[in-house]
């Protein structure tokens, strides 16, 4: 066997383990921009989130505070009604 032959063997080998290192050098370039790309949207999703629980919040204590004047207003006309 010729040093010739296996060098020029060996250099086609690197060059083939470099081309894959760099495809997976690229492939996790892509993979952390979709990362950011999604953390980004957790994060607005988190503060919509938020947002909609207090103003369900808000909405159920004005729920509450109607139903409680709806409860008085029922209870004085009872009272009109019963009283001579």
């Amino acid at each position: 066997m010729r040093y010739e032959a296996v060098n020029a063997m060996l250099l086609n080998e690197f060059l083939k383990e470099h081309r894959k290192v760099e495809e997976q050098a690229n492939a996790l370039r892509e993979q952390a921009t979709r990362i950011g790309s999604q953390e980004r949207k957790a994060q607005t999703l988190e503060a919509t989130v938020a947002k909609l629980q207090s103003a369900l919040k808000e909405q159920a204590a004005a729920i509450q505070k109607v139903s409680a004047q709806m409860k008085a207003g029922e209870a004085t006309l009872r009272v009109a009604s019963v009283s001579p």
